[in-house]
């Protein structure tokens, strides 16, 4: 893509922002309705004037709560996701503070996790858990950071733990948890090799400004995102084991994946 289209790309991504971002605050002060949706719009919007491409493996339960656990390989598995349905996520709260995307995650509802604070892990669960008993269906990356793409990296159980805070509200008796695989396998067409997926992933110290300059100059993207059969969780639920089962599941998709692309 020349710097034209990506200078006309981002400017009409600007202006539809803008239209919205009054409307959509609006809303949230009120818990309206479009506070879920328009976020779920906006993504959309993102994805089809970026020529990024998603290819849904399987069925999402309807309804909540739920807690999703999906592998993280960049930065693009937040529009990726938010543009299958309302959801929100759990972040780290540096986001908060990065030019745009703190913005952009503010306004996707996200629980900020202020990993520093002894104390963070509770109140994430604690919100997390006022999320689940109103319905919502909230991701998590429980391997705690994005990877290079060629690897799934251990799940940790911490902030599964805010399902059983979940189950201490007297209205709820079990919450699904979600396996949520996400892969990266074409671009331009051209299935996306081992060495090349690092291109595509967004990990360690990399600098953001320049890999989404690289995203937007590369050419069309897709990315496939499987739904795992739920894990029912409920007070006699052991945390680890069903983080565990969640990670054996988005390992198995994976490769499910892999297979499939090597053999078109």
């Amino acid at each position: 893509m020349t710097w034209i289209g990506v200078a006309a790309r981002l400017i009409a991504f600007s202006v539809v922002f803008l239209l919205i971002v009054g409307p959509h605050a609006l809303s949230m002060r009120r818990n309206g309705p479009l506070s879920r949706r328009l976020p779920v719009a906006l993504h959309r919007f993102f994805l089809w004037l970026f020529d990024l491409r998603v290819v849904v493996d399987g069925a999402a339960p309807q309804g909540g709560p739920m807690l999703v656990l999906a592998n993280h390989v960049s930065w693009l598995d937040i529009p990726v996701l938010a543009s299958l349905r309302p959801l929100s996520f759990v972040a780290k709260s540096e986001v908060a503070g990065w030019p745009v995307i703190g913005l952009f995650a503010k306004l996707q509802r996200c629980v900020f996790l202020d990993r520093a604070r002894r104390s963070a892990t509770a109140q994430a669960n604690a919100e997390i858990a006022q999320r689940l008993v109103q319905g919502e269906v909230v991701v998590l990356f429980p391997e705690g950071t994005s990877s290079d793409g060629n690897r799934v990296l251990p799940f940790r159980a911490s902030l599964v733990g805010a399902v059983r805070a979940t189950l201490a509200d007297s209205s709820m008796q079990r919450v699904a948890l979600q396996p949520l695989a996400i892969a990266y396998v074409r671009r331009n067409g051209l299935s996306v090799t081992r060495h090349e997926r690092p291109a595509i992933a967004w990990y360690g110290d990399m600098d953001l400004v320049p890999h989404l300059i690289a995203f937007v100059r590369s050419g069309p993207l897709d990315a496939v995102v499987v739904w795992g059969k739920p894990i029912p969780f409920d007070a006699q639920s052991d945390r680890k084991r069903v983080t565990a089962q969640a990670e054996v599941a988005v390992r198995a998709s994976l490769r499910r994946v892999a297979v499939h692309r090597t053999s078109d």
